[in-house]
């Protein structure tokens, strides 16, 4: 570019920029849009810049000088931009936020104690106005020059792991703390080549009473299996990090900050764990803010985020112990609870000669069918990117499962006998003549079917093992995790096994009636499966069928004599009581209702109670379908001040309906999410846009719960994964949008 040229596009920018003032209030000055902090690093002067949002530097527009003759400037070594199309300039390349810039040095002859760096830059703002080109001149503070030289990256993979042969930690990592305004610190960590830090050692707080630090916003690191921590997330290159600082009084203050971090050499050595107190001059404060709600140490990790560290963190048998338990804990939740009476039908259908170990056998058998298709399930569908729920969700397989418990129903029935043929039974019983092979088949078979069950539901222990696998394709780990949290699922029908071999009658009339109340429990367990995709008013009249049908076997319609029995009169009692309810059932579908528990809701019996009722507790959810639909309601909510939550649902989700029926209709959830926009998207058909919605979040089926503070930006941490009853997500709301909205506000000013 001319001399002439640069001459007239200045002037150029200096009328535009005249005209643009002409029309709107006077921009900030530059110093409060620019912001930087130089530092030496013994090699190279560092300078740590801070762009304002709104506003962006020129890369060609950058050159350094220094007036000292000792210290020799080697080339700026300047970070990777962005292409803006810059109407005067063209294409340019331009900084925003915050980054780095590092200029090497040599010294020829003694080094001095300061230096005068300037510092030659020019900036521009989104809205047209352009700044004149700018020279900074900062005094730096030089380090002493070593008397060793540092080991460089080659000599550290060509020694021995000996610790005296590792430069000092000092010499490794560069710690600085320097403030963006009166209440946003920025931390800077400059990192030597061939060493690395952990992000999750890494934290700051505030040794002032007037004053509190908030996590550091922390950039995304990298992947690394440690030897000494296994897979941990890491940072081999130099980051930066926005502090939000919570005052108690506006006045300028000198703040001492506590930083401690721990990081470890390429070649072999870990360092210590570190702690630095920095002070840091924070200028006069533009808010102030209540400490108690300003949260402190590292930022929230979600339940599921934990247990994944566990896989990857602690030893292999350790995680899987405690998966088992937490499966253990899962095997009483609606969606694993219908096995019991499949496993009790099938232990039912082997006649009057069940021994306790036989029961256990034939249940040992199901549980590992279960759990081995739906860890192998499992497995597949992280590795491969697939929605396990959706996959195993699909109307025809549920149609299919429906169908086969309404055929082992009529076989509990007496309708038939269903056995394999009798030469492959005796081929398969040929080893041991007392043991049913045929049926120990069957029973892992069925296990293997009931798997689809178990993907009903999510819980953060199956979306951990499927984080792992998915994210570091370690699917030992996360495998070894999914089978111990299926074997803690399966543990209780163990003991449901060897009970039912012993207490089971063993003959007469009471075995007629023990098969035939499993056969209604299958029949249940088919009504259950097809609720996911029929209508509530379908559903229910099934249910009324059902249910009405179990009060005529109870005997509710037979008549009673003085010489009937006990059991002639409770059957009596109870299955008339089941024949009432099968009635209502039946009129509450025909008038529309969905929900057996209130058949009666929808039909308006009173008036326009029943009306206000259901309008008092209706769900204000906006569906979505896509990331643009989601993206532009942020956008809309963030503009007038709302927060926003977005539940990933679907119909066959079992978890998702419990969420809309006990935990969102709820008085104290409904006032937490009050300034809240209820967001949903409808993942059921699992399309496309489905996938794209879910991948974006990394969700691997609902229910999901994720919230988004006012400024637009997601909460991480705090996402909400399978059932939470109405009190605890009450809780986790406010604590959600109160902290982290607290953050938010402090990082804005």
């Amino acid at each position: 570019m001319t001399l002439f040229h640069k001459a007239f596009t200045s002037f150029a920018i200096l009328l535009l920029s005249a005209t643009t003032l002409a029309a709107n209030d006077r921009p900030a000055p530059p110093q409060e849009v620019f912001k930087y902090v130089v530092f030496d690093a013994g090699d190279a002067l560092e300078i740590d810049w801070s762009v304002e949002d709104g506003a962006y530097m020129y890369q060609s527009e950058f050159s350094f000088a220094i007036n000292e003759a000792a210290i020799v400037l080697g080339e700026a070594e300047l970070p990777e931009g962005e292409i803006h199309s810059d109407e005067f300039f063209g294409e340019q390349v331009v900084y925003r936020g915050s980054f780095f810039v590092r200029i090497p040095y040599v010294v020829d002859g003694e080094k001095p104690a300061s230096a005068a760096l300037t510092i030659n830059s020019r900036g521009c703002l989104d809205s047209g106005y352009c700044y004149m080109p700018q020279t900074w001149i900062e005094t730096v503070e030089l380090k002493p020059a070593a008397g060793d030289q540092k080991m460089s990256l080659g000599d550290l993979a060509g020694s021995s792991n000996s610790q005296s042969e590792f430069p000092p930690v000092d010499e490794v990592f560069f710690p600085d703390v320097f403030p963006v305004d009166g209440n946003t610190v920025e931390l800077g960590l400059r990192i030597e080549p061939g060493f690395y830090l952990y992000k999750d050692k890494i934290s700051l707080s505030s040794l002032s009473e007037n004053a509190k630090a908030g996590p550091p916003d922390l950039p995304k690191g990298e992947m690394k299996f440690d030897e000494f921590f296994g897979e941990m997330e890491v940072y081999h290159d130099s980051i930066l990090a926005k502090v939000a600082i919570a005052r108690a009084t506006p006045d300028a203050m000198d703040l001492e900050l506590e930083l401690s971090y721990q990081g470890c050499a390429d070649g072999g050595l870990c360092y210590m764990p570190q702690t630095r107190v920095i002070t840091v001059s924070l200028p006069q404060a533009t808010t102030v803010s209540d400490l108690s709600a300003m949260p402190t140490g590292v930022a929230p990790v979600s339940e599921q985020a934990r247990l994944a560290q566990i896989i990857t963190r602690s030893s292999i048998w350790v995680a899987a112990g405690l998966f088992f338990l937490a499966g253990l804990g899962l095997a009483f939740t609606p969606c694993v609870l219908p096995m019991v009476p499949i496993l009790s039908g099938i232990i039912a259908g082997e006649g009057d000669n069940v021994s306790s170990m036989r029961g256990f056998t034939l249940a040992l058998s199901y549980v590992m069918g279960m759990a081995i298709v739906y860890t192998g399930a499992g497995i597949a569908a992280a590795a491969l990117g697939l929605q396990l729920q959706a996959t195993f969700n699909q109307p025809w397989i549920l149609i299919l499962f429906a169908g086969l418990f309404v055929i082992l129903a009529l076989g509990m029935f007496g309708a038939y006998d269903m056995q394999m043929p009798s030469g492959i039974q005796s081929k398969l019983s040929g080893v041991s003549g007392n043991q049913k092979s045929g049926t120990m088949i069957g029973a892992f078979v069925m296990g293997a079917l009931s798997s689809l069950i178990v993907t009903a539901c999510v819980a953060p222990a199956l979306i951990a093992a499927l984080t792992v696998i998915a994210q570091t394709g370690d699917m030992l780990r996360g495998g070894s995790a999914l089978f111990a949290m299926s074997l803690g699922m399966g543990a209780p029908l163990l003991a449901v096994g060897a009970a039912q071999g012993k207490f089971l009658p063993k003959a007469g009339g009471w075995m007629v009636a023990v098969k035939n109340s499993f056969g209604f429990m299958m029949l249940g367990l088919a009504i259950w499966m097809l609720s996911r995709i029929l209508p509530g008013a379908v559903t229910m009249l099934f249910w009324a069928v059902l249910i009405f049908m179990a009060g005529v076997f109870m005997g509710g319609l037979t008549t009673l004599t003085t010489e009937s029995n006990t059991k002639q009169k409770l059957g009596k009692g109870f299955g008339f009581l089941a024949i009432i309810y099968g009635v209502i059932l039946l009129l509450g579908s025909l008038t529309g209702g969905s929900n057996p528990l209130q058949p009666l809701a929808s039909a308006n019996l009173g008036g326009t109670t029943t009306s206000m009722a259901e309008a008092e507790h209706e769900l204000p959810f906006q569906r979505i379908k896509t990331v643009d639909d989601l993206d532009r309601e942020i956008a809309v909510a963030s503009a007038a001040g709302k927060t926003v939550l977005l539940d990933f649902y679907a119909d066959w989700c079992v978890s998702c309906k419990e969420m809309e029926a006990f935990t969102f209709t709820d008085s104290d959830v409904q006032a937490a999410l009050s300034n809240t926009v209820w967001l949903q998207a409808d993942v059921t058909v699992n399309d496309a846009e489905d996938q794209a919605l879910l991948s974006r979040f990394g969700v691997f089926g609902p229910p999901t719960i994720i919230f988004f503070g006012a400024d637009g930006a997601q909460r991480t941490g705090y996402e909400v994964v399978g059932y939470m009853k109405a009190a605890a997500f009450a809780d986790h709301v406010r604590q959600t949008f109160s902290v982290s909205d607290s953050m938010s506000a402090q990082l804005s000013h």
